[in-house]
């Protein structure tokens, strides 16, 4: 546990007090949380504000393309178990978006902070974390972020020599190589079901090979390590062989992944998995994910997708026809502004589905709709998508800034 620190100095304090006055003004005006903008003004008065604010805490920091929202809000909740939390939970990845959450708690013992990937190395830096959870890497914004190998070696630089307990996903091959230059790895067996981010050797450059679930380098040798934590269908095997039953109130195997890093993580901090999961099991929705809404007398429910990855396990909950689903991207900034990764995404699993298409980029996408052979209509924008399904049950996936323009729509 950390121990109790020095009061924040006076500039900490000023800053502290800056940054909350300028979110506040942010909210005022109908931006948005302001914890960004509180997160900026904060730091740009005391620049090591965010090493100060971490310095009593027990930090956690959870990175990945895909799930790292979730699974930091699975592991918040499974560490109450041993104390007060603070953490962002509402997504703001980034060195104001953390600097912001910390500075809400002063009480915590515990700090489970969400990273996006680019900054891993510079906030693990800062707030000296106790563990960190890999999840995945994967094409994303294509436009603004790194080629997925130039992502895990800085991810790899920038763990050489880290002191924390990493928890990384044995099957995601990036990841291992990320994460085999810390000299403490706890591997999970979480599963990965994209692997077109992860056909060739990060080591050597030779081609890996996929005997079943296990994988290899025939150049080099590179390969699966022995995972001590696995997810198995709906358990998670602990490393001494045990199985955990895993009961939640969120969909799909990509959740379950979650919950078994989760699980591991919570046991690095001395929770044991059946109060860990126990306590996962309260999560029904994270950020408006997941959430069923009603609106025009149908039920819409609410799913994020914002690469082709992430809509390759989203695929997985739709349940087969005939239920209809509303389909809307964006290319905004917080989305890069290259829609080329539509043309990795196989829409053909929508296949009997009737499909409503809105967003910004809806030509893009239907398109792709079109050259996928998927049946579709163009809609002007949500409420006429919603309008013209029959009523009952809708399914809607959407990238990141589509899904908050649906989530305001909707009145979720």
């Amino acid at each position: 546990m950390a121990g109790n620190t020095e009061p924040l100095s006076p500039r900490a304090r000023l800053a502290v007090t800056a940054g909350r006055a300028a979110a506040a003004v942010s909210r005022a005006a109908g931006r948005g949380s302001g914890s960004v903008i509180g997160g900026r003004v904060a730091l740009r008065l005391d620049p090591d504000l965010l090493a100060r604010l971490a310095q009593h805490l027990d930090v956690v920091l959870v990175s990945a393309t895909n799930g790292k929202t979730t699974t930091t809000r699975l592991i918040a909740e499974a560490l109450r178990a041993g104390g007060e939390v603070v953490s962002n939970a509402l997504g703001a990845n980034m060195p104001a978006g953390i600097t912001s959450a910390l500075a809400g708690g002063s009480e915590a013992r515990f700090g489970v902070i969400e990273v996006d990937e680019k900054y891993l190395a510079t906030v693990a830096r800062d707030v000296t974390p106790k563990a960190i959870a890999l999840l995945n890497l994967s094409r994303d914004q294509l436009d603004r972020a790194g080629e997925t190998r130039m992502l895990a070696e800085r991810w790899r630089e920038g763990l050489t020599g880290q002191k924390a307990v990493i928890i990384a996903n044995a099957d995601d091959p990036l990841v291992v190589w990320a994460a085999s230059s810390s000299p403490q790895v706890v591997w999970v067996a979480a599963g990965q079901e994209w692997r077109d981010d992860a056909w060739s050797c990060p080591a050597c450059g030779g081609v890996l090979q996929w005997p079943g679930e296990e994988w290899m380098c025939g150049e080099c040798g590179f390969r699966r390590p022995t995972p001590s934590w696995a997810l198995s269908g709906e358990y998670v095997l602990d490393p001494h062989g045990s199985a955990w039953p895993i009961r939640l109130q969120l969909p799909g195997r990509a959740n379950r992944a979650n919950a078994a890093t989760s699980t591991a993580v919570a046991a690095a901090f001395g929770v044991p998995p059946q109060v860990a999961l126990e306590r996962m099991y309260g999560v029904t929705a994270v950020a408006g994910r997941y959430d069923v809404v009603r609106h025009q007398g149908r039920e819409l429910r609410l799913l994020l997708a914002k690469n082709p990855a992430g809509w390759l396990e989203t695929f997985s909950l739709i349940d087969a026809p005939p239920a209809p689903v509303i389909l809307s991207v964006n290319a905004r900034g917080a989305d890069g502004t290259d829609t080329s990764w539509l043309w990795d995404v196989d829409y053909s699993r929508l296949a009997g589905h009737p499909i409503r298409v809105i967003g910004d980029r809806k030509l893009d996408l239907a398109v792709r709709l079109e050259v996928a052979g998927v049946d579709f209509q163009v809609c002007a924008d949500a409420n006429e998508a919603v309008a013209s399904c029959p009523p009952g049950r809708i399914e809607s996936i959407s990238n990141y800034t589509a899904f908050q323009d649906l989530r305001r729509v909707v009145g979720n």
